[in-house]
């Protein structure tokens, strides 16, 4: 069944011709690469994909499993003039256009790992990193580039065993025909949509439907201290969490790490 990775395969299912799409078989990483593009003078809507990376990242300085024929890894290229502040609001347009393109494309239902994590099941099937240039005189974005890995299939063999707990796949045994460019061409259309309005409510309301952490009792982990047990109250409209501390207290937590396995 076929399944190739092409640029040809992912423009002809673009709504969205502006946006330009670049293939490679194998590369450093696609946010990497296309940040240095950014720095000199890339254009907006410029679109890297990649059917394998060397050297992918992941948030907090982790690499991202990126093997080659079974995965999808891709980063988008935006010029918004908007606060540096709006960095977040991307990551959460990106999270709900892969929810909403897997649904489609699979009929499986996706949940959001506050900020940039989709599941299906308990397993991670998608990390987003978004990493940004910003103005220091004016504080606004001078670009955004948000970064997609998706585990479309299971490696042969398996996942490498440190994430074998966490990590899932997009497809169990189903095949669905040219699977990967479908996918990037839903996610790239939507990503490009929302992120042209990323305050609209619409999008935030399919982000928070489908939240895995409201309601949950969770570990916020911080860098040289213990984990602050907390539970789940609400999301903002910011996209930061509404939690309830162990003390009583209420506080929005806007960025950092949560665990849920670490306060069951």
């Amino acid at each position: 069944m076929s399944d190739e990775l092409s640029a040809d395969g992912i423009e002809r299912r673009l709504r969205h011709k502006e946006l330009d799409v670049r293939v490679y078989r194998t590369i450093s990483s696609t946010n990497t690469v296309l940040k240095a593009l950014a720095a000199d003078g890339a254009g907006a809507n410029l679109a890297l994909v990649a059917e394998h990376q060397t050297a992918g990242r992941g948030r907090m300085g982790r690499s991202f499993c990126s093997p080659s024929g079974t995965g999808l890894y891709f980063s988008l290229l935006l010029r918004p003039k908007v606060p540096a502040a709006e960095a977040m609001s991307m990551t959460a347009c990106a999270a709900v256009a892969v929810s909403r393109t897997i649904e489609e494309l699979t009929g499986r239902s996706t949940r959001i790992k506050w900020v940039n994590d989709i599941l299906i099941g308990q397993k991670k099937v998608c990390g987003i990193l978004t990493e940004a240039g910003i103005d220091g005189e004016t504080g606004m974005l001078r670009y955004a580039v948000i970064g997609v890995g998706i585990n479309v299939r299971e490696p042969e063999g398996g996942f490498p065993p440190e994430i074998a707990g966490i990590a899932g796949a997009v497809l169990d045994r189903e095949q669905i025909p040219d699977i990967r460019c479908r996918l990037a061409a839903g996610v790239l259309d939507r990503l490009y949509e929302y992120t042209l309005a990323p305050d609209d409510p619409a999008v935030f309301e399919a982000y928070r439907e489908r939240s895995f952490l409201i309601g949950r009792d969770i570990s916020i982990l911080r860098p040289g201290a213990g984990p602050v047990q907390a539970h789940v109250l609400d999301l903002n409209r910011d996209y930061s969490l509404r939690v309830r501390l162990s003390d009583g207290s209420l506080t929005d937590l806007s960025s950092g790490e949560v665990s849920v396995r670490a306060a069951q």
